[in-house]
């Protein structure tokens, strides 16, 4: 989330004309994240997210992003959904944007995970895979093995900008998860980024998942995989081998790994976090100057990186082969 799209209020005015939700009260940027402009807006109806699709989100995706809030929530996963405008459509335009309205979802996001938070996450995310079964749009991942060396390329050799060699190395460990990457494991709908902030808790208990803009088809041990990287390391860099082992058991008890997805998860976190490493080097060398965003330091997923080549096998990360 962030803010790039500024508007009137009168624009604001004539875009909320065609909802059922009252008087604006309030109206306030959200000054995190690096893809879309958001806004907190409170109406006599209620709390919204009102969101403006940026020019990196391809027009064509959101009504697979949108359906599938509204897939999801109707078989019970507690998600935020759009709100409809009288026509039934959940889409329109503001300040030349694609726009919608998000409902609120209370809760609050960690930034220190405790273990019992990592296996409601694993568990939570095993549910999102169960529920979106039966979806019936697709989607490709944009940000799967294919995109890492074009978006790497687009960084224009800029790497080493970040850290000396760091070029040199993103270059062999392309070609190596190129020729090595695995096409066979259970596939379905898969979130993708499920980054602490985009999990909230409220009275000690997870209360909802947001920001579904990564959702994509693809392999749902990858998804998991993700978590690992984004749930279960210190700030020192280290792996906490028990955080690891909460969020794959979590998920396990709903959703059982195959042993080839067992086998594979130590190469699926190793290119999680190449995929990480690149969309963090390519917003630092490029997000745009004035933007109410502070872009993401590449090295943290650098040093993740490292870890996960040197992991023999799914053990390391606590499971019990």
């Amino acid at each position: 989330m962030a803010v790039y799209t500024d508007f009137s209020d009168e624009e604001l005015e004539r875009f909320l004309s065609g909802y059922d939700l009252g008087a604006v009260q309030s109206l306030k940027g959200i000054a995190e994240g690096v893809e879309n402009s958001n806004y907190l807006l409170v109406t006599e109806a209620g709390q919204f997210i009102l969101t403006l699709y940026e020019k990196r989100v391809d027009p064509a995706d959101l009504p697979f992003f949108l359906g599938l809030m509204d897939h999801l929530a109707a078989r019970g996963l507690n998600c935020p959904t759009p709100v409809h405008n009288r026509q039934g459509e959940a889409l329109g335009r503001l300040a030349d944007r694609p726009t919608a309205i998000i409902t609120f979802l209370n809760g609050i996001s960690v930034r220190r995970p405790r273990p019992d938070q990592c296996g409601a996450v694993g568990r939570s995310l095993a549910e999102l895979h169960r529920a979106a079964e039966g979806f019936a749009l697709t989607r490709r991942n944009a940000l799967s093995v294919e995109s890492w060396r074009p978006l790497y390329e687009a960084c224009e050799g800029r790497a080493d900008e970040v850290s000396a060699g760091l070029g040199r190395e993103i270059e062999s460990e392309l070609d190596y998860l190129e020729a090595h990457w695995p096409r066979d494991l259970p596939s379905g709908v898969i979130h993708a980024d499920l980054f602490p902030d985009n999990v909230f808790f409220l009275d000690k208990r997870l209360s909802g998942l947001i920001d579904f803009y990564f959702a994509c088809n693809d392999m749902l041990a990858y998804d998991a995989a993700v978590c690992l990287n984004a749930w279960c390391f210190e700030a020192d860099t280290s792996l906490n081998i028990t955080k690891a082992r909460a969020l794959l058991t979590g998920y396990a008890s709903v959703r059982p790994f195959t042993p080839g997805e067992i086998e594979a998860l130590p190469l699926l976190a190793r290119g999680a976090a190449l995929r990480f490493l690149l969309t963090r080097l390519y917003d630092w060398l490029t997000v745009p100057e004035g933007a109410l965003v502070v872009p993401k330091d590449p090295s943290e997923y650098y040093r993740r990186l490292r870890f996960h080549r040197g992991v023999a096998d799914a053990s390391a990360y606590g499971l019990d082969l």
